[in-house]
């Protein structure tokens, strides 16, 4: 109790650690009494789960199965494909029913590749095997970390093997901790520090490690006093953890970077490039059930709260259906409106729920007309310029609203477009309710589709020109050798040529000629004249063979002078 004491009176005189106060910012209504007052229930197995091959942002990872396979919980059904990526795995055993495109909770509302297991109820697995994790080269633990499918679960769902990489100074100053959870409604990030923060610091402590970090900060709002107090006592004398104040986007990473240590994260430039790396608790828990129990990714705490019977989080696995995590939570009451996936702030509006559950899925809320009335009829932009003085990024959110309106992306990219961290201040404050947030996604998602088919448009016009300049050379290297064989054939007749002439104005060698053809001639001659010697008393036999060769030769020799050399 002594040690334990002494660690919460340190923890106390490190929070008063000097804050920095962001721009901006608003204080919605956080209603996390509803769902954060009960421990984090565990899902049961379910007959069928939807796995998502696109769960992280980049490429998504590449089918290892096909309909017909059988499965194991935690084998590996999705592999890494390029560098923003990483792995997905099986949540239970079982047999692929298909590799085909579902409904997955998206705001684009478009169906995706999922692959869909039914169970087979036995939950068996592969042999999970733990990480040495202080033995192991940091590049080599982050490949592993890769293949073991961890992604940020604060909502970016970035692959975290790259955010663990500390770049060319192998050492990093600040290594935070984000246990903020700054959305209105949200409590799972709440209910895992209260429950599990030895498991989290143990997480935070392998991240360390990898980063060479110097100190390490745990930020949380100050509207979670248990959370706070359980990660006090549980963490050691060199790691801070700090209560920041109650103000919505606070947990957004930039903002708490800047909250906590006063640095700021300049537009294109990695926050280890100024010394700090930020991530969620969720992700260091995840980080270390990886570590040190070898399992991958597999499942996460997800928040189910609004108009339900029996609101809380639960622990569920990836491939979930949504629709099996509202009946867990008693399923919606009479009156519900409709289901909101993320927060009000930033979440969008669930189309179908037998969309599965992902890593980036933290919250689902069943909304009713008394928390979420219907949206007024948005009214013209009054330029009162409430928008930029909520703006947490400093931007000027109505000029990037009229020219995003206006599809004049090149001129809204200039107001710093892809700055937006789309928190919904703006949008939040506005007099007259325009849903700016929603131009900003369309003018990024317009610009990114139109930079996508100039690059398409860009790699066929090389391609193009390429095969235009290998036919041209091909064309040249041709020509170039029929006309080196031409020059050969002239070089070779010019000199046969030269060698007739020569011989034709040289007497001496019509001499030489003369004397070797008189030479032959007497040769013929004495051959003519020669007597065949032992020829008396042969066989008939003998003698027949004799006539015949000889008739043969004389046959040769009145042969016409042009048939001799053939």
């Amino acid at each position: 109790m002594t040690a334990q004491k002494s660690r919460l009176e340190a923890g106390a005189t490190r929070a008063a650690r000097k804050l920095f106060t962001f721009n901006g910012g608003v204080h919605p209504e956080g209603h996390k009494d509803i769902s954060n007052a009960t421990p984090i229930r565990l899902m049961p197995l379910l007959p069928r789960y939807v796995v998502p091959l696109r769960q992280h942002i980049g490429t998504p990872a590449r089918p290892l199965v096909q309909a017909g396979d059988t499965v194991l919980r935690g084998q590996m059904i999705g592999a890494p494909e390029g560098y923003v990526s990483t792995a997905i795995h099986a949540p239970t055993s079982g047999r692929v029913l298909a590799v085909a495109a579902h409904e997955v909770p998206h705001p684009s509302g478009l169906a995706d590749l999922c692959v869909v297991i039914e169970s087979d109820g036995l939950d068996q697995s592969i042999e999970f095997q733990p990480l040495d994790w202080q033995a192991l080269d940091p590049s080599a633990l982050r490949n592993r970390i890769r293949d073991l499918g961890l992604a940020g679960l604060g909502g970016a769902v970035f692959p975290s093997y790259i955010k663990l990489n500390p770049g060319a100074t192998k050492n990093l100053d600040t290594l935070i901790l984000n246990g903020a959870e700054c959305e209105p409604w949200i409590t799972c990030d709440d209910r895992l520090m209260r429950e599990r923060a030895a498991e989290i610091l143990q997480g935070v402590a392998v991240m360390r490690h990898m980063l060479g970090a110097r100190e390490v900060l745990i930020g949380i709002e100050d509207n979670k006093p248990e959370a706070i107090a359980a990660l006090r006592a549980a963490a050691a004398s060199e790691v801070e953890v700090i209560a920041v104040p109650t103000l919505y986007p606070g947990g957004a990473g930039k903002q708490l970077a800047y909250t906590l240590t006063g640095k700021e994260n300049p537009a294109g430039v990695r926050c280890t490039d100024v010394g700090v790396q930020v991530f969620n608790v969720g992700t260091a828990y995840a980080l270390y059930r990886a570590v040190a129990l070898g399992e991958p990714m597999l499942s996460r705490v997800v928040t189910v709260t609004g108009h339900v019977a029996r609101p809380g989080n639960y622990e569920a696995r990836l491939g979930t259906p949504l629709a099996e995590l509202l009946q867990a939570a008693g399923g919606a009451l009479p009156g519900a409106t409709g289901h909101l996936v993320g927060g009000p702030m930033m979440g969008f509006d669930l189309e179908d729920d037998t969309a599965p559950l992902t890593k980036a899925v933290n919250c689902i809320i069943v909304k009713h007309p008394d928390f979420f009335p219907a949206k007024p009829t948005a009214l013209p932009c009054i330029r009162c310029g409430a928008c930029a003085r909520a703006c947490p990024a400093t931007l000027q959110p109505f000029e990037m609203y009229w020219f995003s309106r206006a599809k004049d992306f090149g001129k809204a990219q200039s107001y710093d477009l892809f700055d937006c961290i789309e928190c919904g201040c703006c949008s939040f404050v506005c007099p007259s309710q325009i849903p700016l947030v929603d131009f900003f996604r369309f003018a990024k998602s317009e610009i990114w589709e139109r930079e996508r088919h100039k690059n398409d448009a860009d790699q066929a016009r090389v391609r193009h020109e390429f095969k235009e300049f290998r036919l041209e050379r091909e064309k040249k290297e041709k020509a170039e050798k029929l006309a080196a064989k031409v020059a050969e054939n002239k070089a070779r007749d010019a000199v046969t040529a030269a060698g007739v002439a020569e011989t034709a104005a040289d007497p001496e060698a019509e001499r030489k000629k003369a004397i070797l053809q008189a030479a032959l001639d007497r040769a013929k001659k004495a051959k003519e004249g020669v007597t065949p010697q032992n020829t008396e008393n042969l066989p008939p036999v003998v003698e027949k063979q004799i006539a015949e060769i000889e008739a043969r030769r004389a046959q040769a020799d009145t042969r016409p002078e042009h048939e001799e050399g053939k």
